[in-house]
C-alpha cells in the first residue's frame, strides 16, 4: 500500500445474487481502534455533542442536524479528518458529515474543527453500510465522497473492495437526481476496477467528457501524502459520476 492509501474504506461490502437476494456481507475495512491522544480525547469530549452523531436506527433530517438547509457533502472514511476539515472551512455554504471508523481518527477530526471554528461538520464512528441503511434518506446528499480507500492490491482480496455494485446502488438511492458520487485512488488498477463497476451500474453518468477520469477539482485538497506521491512519480487518478434516475 503506498502511504496516499492509508485511509480505511469503512463499509461491509454486501454480495449479491443476480436476482438481487443477500448472499453475505464482507467487511470492507479492519477494525483498528488505536489509541486516542490526550488531544483527541479532549476533541471528543468538547466537541461530540454538537459535532458527533451517534448511531440510531432513526433517519436523520438534516435541516435540524444543522440548523438550516443547505447541500449535503457525505465522505466515507476520511481518515485523520483533515482534508474534510479543509473541505468544510472552504465551503462554509455547503453542510459536511464524515464516517470513520478509526476513532483517533474522528478525534484528530473534532480537534481540526474545534480549531477552525466549524458548525458545518458532523462526524460519526461507525460502519458506513449501517449508516446509509438505518439513517441516510433517500435522495437527500448532494455528493458522497470516497477518497483513498484501501485497495485490497491482491487479487484474492478484490472482493473486499468497497466500490461494487451493491455499492454504487445503495449510493444512488441517497443521492439527488444530479447528484454526484465522487472517487480518488492511488492505484491504477483500483481506478479501473472503480470505472469499470460504475460504468455498469445502473441511473449513473460519469462526467468525465475525455476519456473516463477528470483532473483533480480544486475543491479536493491535496494531502502531503499525495504530494508526496506526485514528487515521487506517482500517479492520482479522479471520477464523478452523477445519478441521472
Amino acid at each position: 500500500m503506498s502511504e496516499v492509501s492509508k485511509k480505511s474504506g469503512d463499509v461491509t461490502v454486501t454480495e449479491l445474487t443476480e436476482d438481487g437476494k443477500l448472499v453475505r456481507k464482507i467487511r470492507s475495512f479492519v477494525r483498528r481502534e488505536g489509541r486516542l491522544t490526550k488531544g483527541q480525547e479532549s476533541a471528543m469530549d468538547n466537541n461530540w455533542s454538537t459535532m458527533g452523531i451517534d448511531f440510531a436506527q432513526q433517519m436523520l433530517d438534516w435541516k435540524e442536524v444543522y440548523n438550516r438547509e443547505a447541500p449535503i457533502v457525505l465522505e466515507i472514511g476520511f481518515g485523520m479528518g483533515a482534508s474534510l476539515v479543509e473541505m468544510a472551512k472552504n465551503a462554509p455554504e455547503k453542510d459536511f458529515i464524515g464516517i470513520e471508523v478509526h476513532s483517533p481518527g474522528v478525534g484528530a477530526c473534532l480537534m481540526g474543527a474545534e480549531e477552525t471554528g466549524l458548525t458545518n461538520l458532523r462526524v460519526m464512528c461507525h460502519d458506513a453500510v449501517e449508516v446509509f441503511d438505518y439513517m441516510i434518506p433517500d435522495g437527500s446528499l448532494d455528493t458522497v465522497q470516497l477518497f483513498f480507500p484501501d485497495p485490497w492490491h491482491k487479487t484474492r482480496h478484490h472482493k473486499r473492495r468497497i466500490v461494487q455494485p451493491a455499492f454504487a446502488e445503495m449510493l444512488r438511492k441517497k443521492l439527488k437526481i444530479g447528484g454526484v458520487f465522487h472517487m480518488a485512488t492511488d492505484w491504477e488498477n483500483y481506478a479501473e476496477h472503480m470505472v469499470e463497476v460504475m460504468n455498469a451500474a445502473p441511473g449513473y453518468k460519469n462526467t468525465a467528457t475525455d476519456g473516463d477520469y477528470i483532473a483533480r477539482p480544486e475543491d479536493r485538497p491535496l494531502t502531503k501524502f499525495e504530494a508526496r506521491g506526485h514528487r515521487l512519480g506517482h500517479g492520482v487518478w479522479d471520477m464523478k459520476f452523477a445519478r441521472t434516475e
